[in-house]
């Protein structure tokens, strides 16, 4: 079986799974290849006890159309994240979480993955579109921001914090980083 890469982006209202939650999980699930083979996208409710992190809240007040994107149509999160897993299974291919901070998205993911499911399709690992792009650029870590990477490797998509976007934008950005690095040594 082939890999595909899920390029993953939350949208949540504080820095951490557990006292705050995930208000949104988006998905884009690529071929190496850059062929976008499906999206998933759910909005959460937010976990019973858990509060908005006042820093977290003031930037969101900032984004009233991606606050109100994330709060319309919310499921309960043991609904959604199963219905995450049928999605990934559905692909019949080997699963790798992509993200841009995977550190960030990633422990979102697997808290609710454990919390609500009890396994996760991608066992305990996540690619960092970032530290990628540091091996790519061969540059140290805080230079390898989105700032400092080649225009080329970017897609004209919209980067809205709607989190399917988001995923579909870092989803492809990845997807031209594997392109330059596999056609590094053609010249």
């Amino acid at each position: 079986m082939s890999e595909i890469y899920i390029s993953t982006d939350v949208e949540t209202d504080g820095p951490i799974p557990g006292p705050h939650s995930m208000l949104s999980l988006g998905a884009a699930a690529y071929t190496a290849d850059k062929k976008l083979i499906s999206t998933f996208s759910a909005n959460l409710e937010t976990l019973a006890g858990a509060t908005a992190d006042a820093k977290t809240a003031q930037w969101w007040a900032t984004q009233p159309e991606a606050w109100a994107a994330c709060r319309c149509n919310c499921e309960a999160p043991e609904a959604a994240m199963h219905r995450y897993v049928k999605w990934i299974q559905s692909l019949k291919m080997i699963p790798v979480f992509v993200a841009y901070p995977a550190g960030f998205d990633f422990l979102f993911v697997y808290w609710y993955l454990m919390r609500f499911v009890g396994e996760s399709p991608f066992s305990h690992s996540a690619l960092d579109i970032k530290t990628y792009a540091m091996a790519l650029l061969k540059t140290d870590y805080r230079h390898s921001t989105k700032h400092h990477m080649p225009q080329a490797w970017f897609a004209k998509l919209p980067h809205s914090h709607v989190a399917v976007d988001d995923a579909i934008e870092q989803g492809a950005l990845f997807c031209n980083m594997l392109k330059f690095n596999n056609h590094r040594g053609d010249a």
